[in-house]
């Protein structure tokens, strides 16, 4: 006979007894965990965030859209007080996403976001999402995040050929197959790898994952003037002098970092910009033949797991 635990609910103020205080601060270091469960790799940019006279609990950023991110909480059964709120953050930020965090959801409230979703672009998503916890038997309480509403397309649940074959609206020719490309390239890394919680490609040449290290990314990007594709370590947290700093640091330590990752290495310093960046690059093209961009993205998957393994470990003795 199999011995099975009793999993129980656990109240919200149980675990986090001040919503400003507790919860925020939380989640704003576990915003992965909420990135998984919405399908977007959100970076962390600001907790209460000033909106004019207000408050925004949590700005972050998308890295695959790189547009903002606005998410308020409401420890509570929802109310048309946080509603108002949501709303004048999002127009305060023009946000690309704007999630509402609660313990449970009005139909009436969940219903006004289904409503919004329909009634807005691909630009800009709603997302209603109730957060739980639950313990089995005597465990620690674990938090949990179900999404209640969401933009029209988000449940979709098509096959890859699929996804890949169809056209986005208003999206030029050679901006759909920027998208196809990458739409196949974040599925084979979040289904195989793990690598990445996004969901949706977009079109555009370049896409950014998370390093793990705020203002540090991975970008698989096309270079079309150059003829050539790239990954690379790019860093901007937000300071010219900070990120020359760091670039500085692991160019000393570039010996060993080409010696575990093969390829022809670029380590730009970029002195006139804020940013910099540190990339394998190879020659390729958009418009190349489809079995060599099959080829080219499984270059760009084994050297993104490489830069990952590599380079995390001297982020982390680095920033710290």
């Amino acid at each position: 006979m199999v011995d099975l635990g009793s999993i129980e609910r656990v109240d919200l103020r149980q675990v986090w007894q001040n919503e400003a205080q507790d919860f925020t601060p939380w989640l704003a270091e576990n915003l992965d965990k909420l990135g998984e469960a919405l399908g977007l790799d959100l970076e962390l940019q600001s907790a209460e965030a000033a909106v004019g006279s207000f408050s925004l609990d949590v700005l972050a950023h998308d890295l695959g859209s790189n547009r903002p991110v606005i998410i308020e909480n409401q420890l509570e059964t929802t109310n048309h007080d946080h509603l108002g709120k949501l709303l004048t953050y999002a127009a305060g930020y023009d946000a690309y996403a704007v999630v509402w965090l609660t313990k449970d959801f009005r139909d009436e409230h969940r219903q006004a976001l289904d409503w919004l979703n329909q009634r807005t672009d691909e630009d800009t998503q709603f997302f209603g999402v109730v957060v739980e916890a639950w313990k089995i038997d005597n465990s620690r309480p674990a938090p949990h995040f179900r999404a209640v509403a969401f933009p029209n397309d988000w449940q979709k649940q098509s096959s890859k050929a699929e996804r890949n074959s169809g056209a986005t609206p208003n999206v030029s020719e050679r901006g759909e197959r920027y998208r196809a490309f990458f739409q196949s390239l974040i599925d084979t890394l979040r289904e195989e790898h793990r690598f990445t919680n996004a969901r949706k490609g977009q079109p555009q040449s370049w896409y950014n994952f998370s390093s793990g290290t705020r203002g540090v990314r991975y970008n698989p990007s096309f270079s079309p003037p150059r003829g050539i594709a790239r990954v690379e370590l790019y860093v901007d947290r937000g300071d010219h002098d900070l990120n020359k700093r760091l670039f500085d640091e692991l160019e000393d330590r570039k010996e060993t970092i080409e010696s575990l990752i093969q390829g022809e290495w670029e380590w730009e310093r970029l002195d006139n910009r804020r940013a910099c960046r540190i990339s394998v690059v190879r020659a390729a093209n958009i418009d190349d033949h489809p079995d060599t961009l099959e080829e080219l993205q499984g270059w760009m998957v084994d050297r993104l797991l490489a830069f990952r393994r590599v380079f995390g470990p001297h982020l982390a003795e680095l920033v710290e």
